[in-house]
Parts: structure tokens; sequence; C-alpha cells
């Protein structure tokens, strides 16, 4: 079904490295049945839109950028209503946190539970503009959503600040703590604190875990604190052996330092370490005869996004939503929020489309 676009949807290009954004104009789009189309209300900056756009990590160029996104049905491509990832029907003029990925449910690793690792991934904000049109990425006023991609419904009542991660860092930092296994009770190390970390940190010590922080920046180690850790130190400290040892801030020297860092049977989890790649020294002696237990997280599961909505719901209250956010861009003041957000001033920075 195509639909004509009055007035027309913009969508921000991203040219290649060290290019500005180029807004393009989008008056129709083709909806299958199925699919959704989105108008976006937030979208925040995450570290992997830095890194494609500094030139560290391979980005699609051209192509249109940013998978933290929060938004409102506009219109669907008809067939029956889309099921969000607790089981909710999908309607016109629902609120909606959109997944990171789009799966296609019948390959070998959708079929044992890896969608996010589907054979035919298709990721939003990662896919060049020629195979996946303009309505891409949520550095855009609108966004097709295709079939196969989790969905949450939210509150109208939640902070678009707390919405829009919630198809990333929120639902990725629930798939970390998972891996991490039992950690009531537990001494729980986490590399890290921007998004990821302080998520983390926080799901963490609501179970009772114990926490440490590390991070070389006084001001988000002080967030981490009141997101509830235990101790937050510079990242060049050396703090206890912990039973979970989770690296979130992507510095390679955490996830070499994860064997030394982790009691005996204890368990590592590796998440931050995507791009650039940070090549590890460890012993494989000290894995076996330490009983370690490692595990890699990369995106997650419909489920995890399901828990991250409502562990959200729950503590959205509490939560210092002032220390996450920094400024909001306009959306045509893209490439401002993208350089303010590499100073790394904020927790995360956003650009809004409505303005």
């Amino acid at each position: 079904m195509t639909l004509a676009l009055h007035p027309p949807a913009t969508a921000m290009v991203w040219p290649g490295p060290d290019a500005p954004h180029r807004p393009l104009a989008v008056d129709e789009v083709d909806l299958a049945p199925g699919e959704l189309l989105v108008r976006v209300e937030l979208a925040t900056v995450c570290g992997s839109d830095l890194h494609t756009v500094s030139g560290r990590r391979p980005g699609p160029a051209p192509g249109v950028l940013g998978h933290e996104a929060v938004g409102t049905v506009a219109r669907t491509g008809g067939g029956p209503a889309r099921l969000d990832v607790r089981g909710r029907p999908v309607r016109t003029g629902d609120r909606v946190a959109v997944g990171i990925y789009a799966a296609c449910g019948r390959c070998a690793r959708c079929r044992r539970g890896l969608p996010q690792k589907c054979e035919r991934l298709f990721k939003y904000g990662h896919a060049p503009l020629a195979d996946a049109g303009p309505l891409s990425g949520g550095y855009a006023t609108h966004l097709r959503v295709r079939k196969g991609t989790p969905l949450a419904a939210v509150d109208p009542a939640l902070p678009a600040a707390l919405a829009a991660p919630l198809g990333c860092a929120t639902a990725t930092a629930v798939a970390a703590v998972a891996a991490a296994g039992d950690t009531d009770r537990s001494d729980v190390t986490v590399c890290g604190a921007g998004l990821l970390g302080l998520l983390a940190t926080a799901m963490l010590a609501g179970r009772g875990a114990t926490v440490t922080v590390l991070d070389p920046d006084p001001r988000r180690r002080a967030t981490a604190l009141r997101m509830g850790a235990a101790r937050a130190l510079d990242a060049a400290a050396e703090p206890p052996r912990a039973d979970a040892y989770l690296e979130l801030s992507g510095a390679p020297a955490a996830a070499r330092r994860a064997v030394a860092r982790t009691v005996t049977g204890g368990t590592i989890v590796l998440a931050g370490t995507v791009s650039p790649g940070a090549p590890l020294d460890w012993e494989a002696e000290d894995v076996v005869r330490g009983l370690l237990t490692v595990r890699g997280v990369h995106n997650y599961a419909p489920e995890h996004l399901a828990e991250a909505v409502a562990w959200t719901e729950r503590n959205a209250a509490r939560l210092p939503v002032a220390d996450l956010l920094g400024t909001v861009h306009p959306l045509s003041r893209l490439d401002d929020a993208l350089a303010e957000a590499a100073r790394g001033d904020a927790v995360r920075i956003a650009v809004d489309p409505t303005r």
C-alpha cells in the first residue's frame, strides 16, 4: 500500500564520515501488511552512531542513522493487528518504542530463540539508503516499522527520555543483567557509567546486588551512585574481585582485566566491546582453573524488551531523568546533537523531529 505523506516526511541522510547530514523530503511510503508508519517523538543518540559518523565503525553511506526512538503509530499497512512484546494489540494512535531490528522468524537462528542474530536481520539505522529507503532510521520525522520488529506499547506519561532508549540501551541492559545469572546479594562490578551501565546498575541494585561502578568521569560516577551503586570508582582503580563482572563501557582495558577482576566460579559479561574491537590476552588456563563463565551479549531478544518496559514503568519515578538526558536538539540540528554527544558531557543527547 502506497501512502502519500502530507506534509512530506523528512529524513536526515548521512553521506559518510566527516560529511554533514542533509535533509531528504519523502513524499510517500510503501507499507506492506503488518507494517507501521510511526511518527517519531524523540530519538536519542547512541554511542554506536558516534562510532559510525567518526569513521571508527563501518556504516551505511549514504544512509539514515538512529535506532533509539519512541513515537506514535500514524498509519498501519493493514492485515491483523500487530502485537507488541507484551502481547498487546498495536493500533493507530498508540505510543510505541521501536526495537533495533527486524527478524524473519523462520531461519535457524530465529527458531533457536536468537532473533537478534537472524540470518536475514534488518537493523534500523544500519542499512544503506538504496536498500532500505529513507524512513529506515530514527533520525527522521517518521519511521517505517517492518514486520518482525519487536515493539513495545508505552504509557503516554512515561518521559520520552526513558521511552526512546527502551529499544536499544534499556533492553540490552536487561539482556546483560540476565546473562550475569543470579546476582541477588552478590558483588557485581559494572564497567562504564554510560546509559547502558547506569541502567544495569539500577537493575542490579534493585535485585539486592552490591554494585561497584568504574568510570573515568566524576559526574557519571555521581549519577551511578544515584542509580543505586554502592561504590563508584575511577576507571583506573582496581576494585575487589566480583561475583559478576559486566563490561559495558567498550574500553579495551576493561575487557582485558575481566578475568583478574572476577572471583573463582564467577561470570563475565561482555556487552560493550563491540566496535572497534578489543583483542584479549587472557590465559585459557585462568578461565579453566577459575571455573569462569564468559557470556557475550549483543542486542537482545523480544522478552528482554518486554522486561525493559515493565522495569522502566515500575521505576520511572525514582530514576534521575535530568541526569540521563542533556540537550534536546531539533532534527535539523542533528550534526550539533552528534557533536555534543561526542564530547561526552551528557549521558544521552536527543533530537526532536517535532521542533
